[in-house]
């Protein structure tokens, strides 16, 4: 058979799924103004993180490994894209406040062609816990942190932000959500 055949149906079942899409998508009538201003848009609330867990898991004279975790809920029913989560670790017992690590989870596009994914899909009033480890490496130079780190007695603060979109990458814009949490 002619390979010309099969490239002319391809053509003619692509040329068919977009119309039948463009025939059963969203329309807005130009004609009557107030009836757009009637109908009922409901309102997109923003998502909602807690700060589920932080501890320390596992500790040497050379290093100590902190585990972390957030709990994102979706309160909408639609669902969400978090993309980036950012954040900082902070030690406030032994001193003064003293940046001890952070991190980033998930991935931000950055170019037109992403090859792979590293985002989180929240489905609609869903929630999901996002984790991480940070390991230190003791200096020397801090005995105090050290000492609160192998006792357990550390009080933390933890600042960053979120960033999220509606339902699809395209869709709206994107959304950024200020944390902060000690404990």
């Amino acid at each position: 058979m002619n390979p010309k055949i099969f490239v002319g149906i391809a053509i003619a079942a692509l040329a068919a799924i977009l119309g039948g899409i463009l025939l059963v998508g969203p329309s807005i009538d130009l004609e009557s103004p107030e009836q757009i201003s009637n109908t009922n848009i409901p309102q997109v609330q923003p998502i909602q993180i807690e700060l589920e867990e932080i501890n320390v898991s596992k500790i040497s004279e050379r290093s100590a490994t902190i585990d972390i975790a957030f709990k994102i809920s979706n309160p909408n029913t639609r669902s969400m894209i978090v993309t980036t989560m950012d954040y900082q670790l902070f030690e406030t017992g032994y001193s003064e406040s003293e940046q001890i690590g952070g991190g980033q989870i998930g991935h931000r596009a950055e170019g037109m062609v992403e090859f792979g994914s590293n985002y989180y899909t929240l489905l609609g009033e869903n929630s999901i816990v996002l984790r991480d480890e940070i390991v230190l490496k003791n200096s020397g130079n801090t005995p105090e942190l050290w000492s609160a780190l192998e006792s357990n007695t550390n009080t933390w603060r933890v600042s960053g932000n979120v960033f999220y979109n509606l339902s699809s990458m395209t869709s709206g814009q994107e959304n950024e959500l200020r944390f902060e949490f000690t404990q």
